[in-house]
């Protein structure tokens, strides 16, 4: 059902679009508003999936109800209608956030198809804030110690900004967790996030896997291929372990940053390029660049916002929290009972040396749900946990 509220101070056109309206579709749930002073208490006070609102009202006139309520319930669809209309209006309604507009006695087909596209749009919209929100939570960080609590607090100030990140910590931290957050909140969520680790790729193809090539640049390019940089335009990159790329591709990395702009393998034309990078590794970049495996110039670039993210044995308060965390994931992803861990066998887990972080308290943690009793004992534990 789509609820459809229209805003009209002449009661005949009311009736009018209620009727075209209701015989168009069942579903369609129409209420309506004398003045746009009324329309917007409406809107306050209930949730509609699109407005049909005149231009020429007493109280309110349209584009005031308009940005009144775009300033509350930005989502909703505004389709402004009006017998004075000229072209200067309809710029001036769409520049303020409408959907469409439409001159009266609007055309009937017009009309329609309007409200149809207009309630897609609102459809997509709720959809789409749906998925980031199940995608978000993919990628929550959870923890309430104090280095967790400071990390969120620096996202929450960088995010919405174009700075440079550069993440710090040992492997099976999170990083990727922190680079996640780091685009999901910023206004570049809507484009791709693209990973690479700098690790996993050949020294010799790093290039061609950065900035593309074109076919016939070496033996196996049969084709023009886009690289990393340019599927990450108008989004971000993350680069992971970048301490392990190779310093000829780091420099052209830097004429990234300096220039936004990428020249594929093989060609002489450039391609500019609108990308956040954020970068992170697990290695001591200092003694990198003291030893010559790693550019400076490229760190202090990278390194506008250094987010260093600390390793679980200097967080073990958090330790019962990602327990209950990985508890519930894995039996959700089993389609099994949600176990429970004794006082006893969180603790002992507290105490014990996590060298592998994050990533090992989680394999720890399904070892444990595989093998151990209806609730998790300290027994289970130490049959268990060992890494031997």
């Amino acid at each position: 059902m789509s609820k459809i509220l229209i805003i009209e101070d002449e009661a005949a056109i009311r009736r009018v679009l209620i009727k075209i309206l209701s015989e168009e579709s069942e579903t369609y749930v129409l209420d309506e508003a004398a003045d746009g002073q009324i329309g917007v208490e409406k809107i306050k006070q209930e949730d509609y999936d699109l407005v049909i609102c005149d231009i020429k009202m007493p109280k309110l006139d349209g584009e005031e109800v308009l940005t009144a309520v775009k300033k509350i319930k930005p989502e909703i669809p505004f389709v402004m209608i009006s017998g004075h209309g000229d072209l200067e209006t309809a710029v001036n309604t769409m520049r303020l956030g409408a959907f469409d507009y439409i001159s009266k006695p609007p055309d009937l087909n017009r009309l329609l198809n309007t409200v149809r596209n207009a309630l897609d749009r609102k459809q997509l919209v709720v959809e789409n804030k749906m998925l980031k929100r199940k995608v978000g939570k993919q990628y929550d960080i959870i923890g309430q110690s104090k280095p967790i609590e400071h990390i969120k607090s620096l996202i929450e100030k960088v995010a919405a900004t174009d700075a440079r990140v550069f993440i710090t910590g040992p492997n099976g931290t999170g990083k990727e967790l922190v680079a996640h957050q780091l685009h999901q909140k910023s206004e570049r969520a809507a484009h791709p996030m693209i990973e690479v680790n700098c690790a996993a790729i050949p020294s010799e193809l790093i290039e061609s896997e950065l900035f593309g090539h074109v076919k016939g640049a070496f033996t196996s390019a049969i084709k023009d291929r886009a690289g990393k940089f340019e599927t990450a335009d108008k989004g971000t990159i993350f680069l992971d372990e970048i301490g392990d790329m190779s310093l000829s591709a780091q420099a052209k990395v830097l004429r990234v940053l300096q220039e936004s702009m990428v020249t594929r393998v093989g060609a002489d034309k450039d391609i500019k390029v609108d990308v956040r990078v954020i970068a992170a590794t697990n290695k001591d970049l200092q003694k990198e660049i003291a030893e010559g495996r790693f550019r400076e110039d490229l760190y202090h670039r990278l390194a506008v916002i250094v987010i260093k993210v600390p390793a679980l044995n200097d967080r073990r308060d958090d330790i019962p929290m990602l327990m209950t965390h990985f508890a519930q994931k894995i039996a959700e992803e089993q389609g099994a009972p949600v176990k429970s861990f004794s006082a006893e066998a969180i603790s002992l887990l507290q105490a014990y040396d996590w060298t592998g972080n994050i990533r090992e308290l989680r394999n720890v943690v399904e070892r444990l749900i595989i093998l151990g009793g209806s609730e998790i004992s300290e027994e289970d534990v130490r049959l268990f946990a060992a890494k031997s």
